[in-house]
């Protein structure tokens, strides 16, 4: 570790990264970037290691979501208080449900880059390069939208630091006190398509209505008016990444100063890749992305060169198969981490691998898909004797129709009202919340059978 250095992932084969043209324009930026104090702190991340590590021994319980892609257009204050706000909401039913603590990561202050499935895009007879992500070139089809604009990372910065400033301010502030998180969501259940999911909301109410009866409040307890929430993204453009690297001057490891995690994409993950050379050497805690075409030795040799020392916390697993695929895809997966006895966080991200085109054209992810890949995924690890550790979702809190079902029941017909998406489609705050209720019966099902077996 003590001699890999930052720009090693330059002499690896790189992909879904742009050319750019401009080399000197691109080595200002860089330049600037590397004298920007990081976005987070070493801190910080060693903390989130250890909460990662009680979630791969049951411990814990990962709570990932947020946005696709963040935008530069809607950015907003209310934007990130809305899926905050839902992501608590979430974790507080999580928590009823599998009585430990939730790892609260947002995918949130550097999700700006995504990865495609074609370089260029072809519209009436023109070709340009596909649109990557805000913080490399822009939606609009057009030839200056689409040419990779070095600049862009300084925007991002500026947007992700302002973000970052503000989840702060929310976490420690009051605003995610445990008994205002959850009257938010009796205003979910206290709607009538909610109602299967009151009974739930209500005993999560009578606790919390004996604890305050003993003196255990916000104004008492210090720990249930804040919360600790931690940032992650696709560590895709790594001259970004590179120039936001820095030395812990505790450790004297490296550090990616980006975000809490990052994360490799199915798409990024070859073994002698610039992707993961460069993960290889940063202590935050890595998050690998493991689709169907994942094999047994592939996973081992990326674990070997993503965690040498097995430390618990440093890499979680996040597969993406979709729904009627993880009985085929995941226990080979199980199977190859128990041979090599390493320590992981296992994840589903029941998202990207549920992707359709509706009957009104737009691309959609039915709610029933989602949550049937999130029960395959359970029902595996219950089969295999494993830790289901953790669930990863793309969601946000506004009132979008993306994805259909639900109890609001958005229909195919319904997406065109609010669908404001850049790129993949989201859960809407109902739907998450929703999902969250469903992932906790899961989570309880779970204890139940465990208590059993530790009484038999």
């Amino acid at each position: 570790m003590s001699e890999w250095q930052r720009t090693d992932w330059r002499t690896k084969p790189r992909v879904q990264m742009p050319d750019y043209t401009d080399a000197a324009a691109l080595a200002a930026v860089e330049s600037k970037l590397s004298k920007y104090p990081p976005l987070v702190f070493a801190g910080e991340a060693r903390r989130l290691r250890q909460q990662l590590a009680k979630a791969s021994r049951g411990e814990a319980f990962l709570l990932q979501g947020g946005d696709c892609a963040e935008s530069f257009k809607d950015f907003s204050a209310d934007a990130i208080r809305d899926t905050f706000k839902v992501m608590l909401q979430m974790a507080m039913v999580l928590t009823y449900g599998a009585k430990v603590p939730v790892v609260k990561v947002g995918r949130m202050a550097g999700q700006f880059a995504k990865p495609r499935s074609a370089p260029v895009e072809a519209r009436d007879g023109q070709e340009l390069p596909s649109y990557r992500g805000d913080i490399i070139n822009e939606l609009d089809f057009t030839e200056a939208a689409r040419t990779p604009n070095p600049d862009k990372m300084l925007q991002a910065y500026t947007q992700a630091a302002a973000t970052l400033n503000l989840l702060r301010a929310f976490s420690t502030g009051g605003f995610a006190d445990v008994h205002r998180v959850h009257q938010w969501t009796l205003g979910f259940t206290d709607r009538e398509e909610s109602e299967k999911y009151r009974e739930m909301a209500e005993r999560i109410s009578d606790t919390l209505d004996f604890m305050s009866a003993a003196g255990l409040n916000g104004e008492t307890n210090h720990e249930l008016a804040t919360v600790e929430f931690f940032t992650s993204h696709e560590a895709l453009l790594l001259e970004y990444e590179e120039a936001l690297t820095r030395i812990d001057s505790t450790t004297g490891k490296w550090l990616a100063g980006s975000g809490h995690m990052i994360w490799i994409g199915d798409r990024t993950r070859q073994p002698d890749g610039a992707h993961v050379e460069f993960a290889r050497g940063v202590q935050n805690p890595i998050g690998l992305k493991c689709g169907p075409s994942m094999t047994s030795g592939h996973l081992k040799a990326l674990m070997a060169k993503l965690n040498p020392e097995n430390e618990a916390g440093r890499l979680t697993l996040i597969t993406r198969f979709g729904a009627g695929s993880v009985g085929e895809h995941l226990p080979r997966l199980v199977k190859a981490v128990e041979e090599e006895g390493a320590n992981v966080v296992w994840t589903c991200d029941p998202m990207h691998g549920n992707t359709i085109k509706s009957s009104s054209g737009y691309k959609t992810r039915p709610f029933d898909s989602v949550l049937r890949e999130v029960r395959e995924f359970f029902a595996v690890h219950k089969a295999e004797g494993s830790i289901p550790g953790g669930v990863h979702f793309e969601m946000t809190g506004t009132d979008v129709t993306e994805c259909t079902g639900g109890v609001r029941a958005v229909t195919d017909e319904d997406l065109s009202d609010r669908y404001h998406t850049a790129c993949d489609p989201r859960l809407n705050a109902s739907q998450s919340l929703e999902l969250a209720f469903l992932v906790a019966e899961e989570l309880q099902a779970r204890r139940s059978v465990m208590a059993n077996a530790q009484a038999g």
